[in-house]
């Protein structure tokens, strides 16, 4: 590694097919699933999980965006990596293309949440479907983010958790508010 002055950071970002960017700066912001941190030289350790939006760093007078999915960060006090399966600039992205991967990603996507994610309490192949393409539209959506021309904000209150479990006539689990029979969710096991 080359030596990096004591009041800067050298920020690499690394993906699948290599090195993606080497730069020496002045400070850098990535998005953290727990929201966006921020790193200047003298950080503390620190171990993140990334999730998919943009990573801003300056040196001197100029900021620089680039987008990065899903992924780590380790930092320290004079480096950062980021380890990231997707990595883009901003003029390599054509927003006309990327609007029509996005309008077909999300009519997938409608199509998904149609179909029951959970059956007699286990996964449907269906919910991996979901989750994929739910992570390819944030990844669509952080290009047009980074090239200046973001989609609108969807919400996906159940991306994470699913829907909110009622109870059923014995106060115990049930299925997911709204949902049929079989739920969208597992009950919980006793």
């Amino acid at each position: 590694m080359a030596d990096v002055a004591p009041n800067k950071i050298l920020l690499e970002i690394v993906t699948p097919r290599g090195r993606a960017l080497s730069e020496t700066v002045d400070e850098v912001t990535a998005p953290s699933v727990a929201g966006e941190f921020g790193v200047m030289p003298g950080h503390l350790p620190l171990l993140a999980a990334l999730q998919t939006g943009i990573v801003s760093f300056r040196t001197g007078g100029e900021t620089k965006r680039v987008a990065v999915g899903t992924g780590f960060a380790e930092a320290g006090s004079n480096k950062l990596l980021i380890l990231t399966d997707e990595y883009t600039e901003r003029d390599k992205i054509d927003p006309v293309i990327v609007r029509k991967e996005l309008a077909e990603v999300q009519a997938q996507i409608t199509k998904a949440e149609a179909a029951p994610l959970v059956m007699e309490g286990k996964a449907t192949p269906e919910l991996e479907r979901r989750n994929d393409l739910i992570r390819k539209e944030n990844w669509l959506a952080a290009q047009l983010e980074l090239y200046g021309d973001p989609p609108p904000p969807t919400m996906r209150p159940f991306e994470t958790y699913g829907p909110p479990v009622t109870p059923d006539e014995n106060g115990e689990e049930g299925a997911p508010a709204g949902a049929g029979a079989g739920g969208d969710r597992p009950k919980a096991e006793k």
